[in-house]
């Protein structure tokens, strides 16, 4: 079952200076991260409140990378765009279930893969995917991913602790929407469904879709300056747009859940 979205696949010539960009511009910080053994990627990843996150991909290796259909996407975006969105992901609860299921119906979802990382500390980190038959971009169906829930980045206390985590900008950090610039949305949003059966709805010339706790929209190419929009929620005083890494980040304020624990 698709949960939300996962994370959002930002291709980076150096996620290092990016990291670093992130946090002076925006106030989001990168505590994770790590090398993909053999894939010829490396990543920083900005944790969010909500269980999504950023990540920042490079390529050490562009010939490994193109091997794998998220380094392949991260390749083919820095050609073309230099920094930006080369893709994103779904957070899924029984992977192989629900690939399964949309093979069935029809889609082009392939099957489950294993995929991992090394922490600068050692720990590995897994998780499985299952991707479309097409190669990834903001304009194609996402992939789907379910993480293995375990250890220091995604065990029980580091999910809790991420979502009381206050950012530099002064309060954790949620994902509230993902804005997708297309020619035609309408047809982008039907070849979604078909892939991972999200259910659009029109609103004037945006296709809409609630994805979770997260909101998707496919917008006309000609009214968004910039291939993708990323807007997060904060308890800021006001809200803030800050053009970055081939993207636009919009900033709003949300009055953040008390976390249970901490409830009187």
């Amino acid at each position: 079952m698709i949960r939300g979205i996962d994370h959002l696949v930002i291709a980076c010539a150096d996620p290092d200076a990016a990291a670093a960009e992130l946090e002076s511009t925006i106030g989001i910080t990168c505590t994770g991260g790590g090398r993909h053994a053999g894939r010829g990627t490396w990543n920083r990843i900005a944790f969010l409140a909500d269980g999504s996150y950023l990540e920042l991909i490079g390529v050490d290796d562009a010939e490994l990378a193109t091997q794998t259909p998220v380094g392949d996407a991260a390749v083919r975006w820095l050609a073309e765009h230099g920094d930006g969105l080369a893709t994103y992901a779904l957070r899924v609860d029984g992977l192989d279930a629900t690939a399964a299921g949309l093979r069935a119906a029809g889609s082009s979802i392939g099957p489950v893969t294993h995929g991992s990382r090394i922490r600068d500390d050692g720990e590995l980190v897994e998780w499985w995917t299952a991707v479309p038959d097409v190669p990834l971009s903001p304009t194609a169906p996402p992939f789907l991913i379910e993480h293995a829930y375990v250890g220091a980045e995604w065990g029980h206390e580091a999910l809790a602790e991420r979502a009381r985590f206050a950012h530099p900008l002064g309060s954790p950090v949620l994902l509230a929407r993902l804005d997708i610039a297309a020619s035609e949305p309408a047809s982008l949003a039907a070849e979604l469904h078909e892939a991972v059966e999200l259910d659009f709805w029109a609103v004037a010339d945006l296709a809409v879709a609630d994805v979770g706790q997260h909101v998707l929209r496919v917008v006309p190419r000609r009214e968004m300056p910039v291939p993708a929009v990323i807007t997060l929620g904060a308890e800021v005083d006001a809200p803030r747009t800050v053009d970055l890494l081939g993207i636009r980040f919009d900033v709003e304020h949300v009055d953040l859940p008390v976390p249970a624990a901490e409830r009187a």
